[in-house]
């Protein structure tokens, strides 16, 4: 009975969509995420009667042939990066990529890992971090005693120091790019590696060719779509039960089958 191994792939592949679908749903808060979607490819065929195949001495030919596929498989679970809605925040120290690129992070192991989310804050040094305390790539350090920070739409950092009119500036932040962003790995905590599959960064300051520039006082949302999510939720779910439906039509069938009297 084919149909119970059939549905059974059909109800392991909807299990997770539904497991994709709610890792979007539990993230719609958070800063800089971005969604997932599961892709699905069907499995190997057995062919009972194979197409082309000769079916008389005359040479008349089968022309579609007998093929009984053998149920789905989850192929990739791709992330979508389009860009999330910008969020005003009030914080000096928030900023948010509008268009191309990602922050750098330096992680505790000396690792460069990378993040959308910039909501970033200063530590006890005065060193721009990110709210696990990981230092921003190239490190930029505020003066304690500047009053004001003001960072550019090109990265550059400049604050105002106490008792002077003018600005100084105290660092130039810069974006990484990836050919292939979707082959990003990620590592949690809104943070991401490169692999084999993204390619090497380009790094470059914020507003260059092929690159998007900063807005402060913003962080990027998002980019789930809060509807979309629920109407996917409710496909899989009525895919599941229907696969589930098979499977309890299956074993009817054979209940049936082991009734038989000779």
């Amino acid at each position: 009975m084919r149909a119970l191994d059939i549905a059974a792939t059909g109800m392991a592949a909807q299990q997770l969509n539904v497991e994709t679908v709610s890792n979007n749903i539990a993230n719609m808060n958070t800063v800089g995420y971005k969604k997932q979607r599961p892709e699905f490819e069907d499995l190997l065929y057995q062919n009972i009667e194979r197409m082309g195949a000769q079916s008389s001495d005359t040479g008349t030919v089968v022309p579609t042939g007998i093929q009984l596929g053998s149920g789905v498989k989850t192929a990739a679970v791709a992330r979508i990066t389009t860009q999330g809605t910008l969020t005003q925040t009030g914080n000096k120290y928030d900023m948010a990529i509008d268009g191309r690129g990602y922050f750098q992070i330096q992680l505790p192991t000396g690792e460069t890992a990378y993040t959308r989310a910039g909501n970033f804050a200063v530590n006890q040094t005065g060193q721009l971090v990110t709210t696990d305390g990981y230092s921003v790539l190239p490190q930029i350090t505020i003066p304690q005693n500047a009053t004001d920070v003001s960072i550019s739409a090109s990265g550059q950092v400049q604050v105002t120091l106490a008792g002077q009119a003018g600005t100084t500036q105290v660092g130039q932040l810069q974006l990484a790019n990836f050919f292939n962003e979707a082959g990003l790995e990620a590592i949690g905590s809104n943070l991401f590696l490169q692999s084999g599959a993204s390619g090497q960064p380009n790094v470059a300051s914020p507003a260059s060719t092929g690159f998007g520039q900063l807005k402060q006082n913003f962080v990027e949302s998002s980019n789930v779509d809060a509807v979309g999510e629920v109407t996917s939720l409710i496909v899989a779910q009525r895919a599941y039960e229907m696969n589930s439906k098979v499977v309890t039509t299956a074993d009817q069938m054979l209940a049936s089958a082991a009734q038989l009297k000779t």
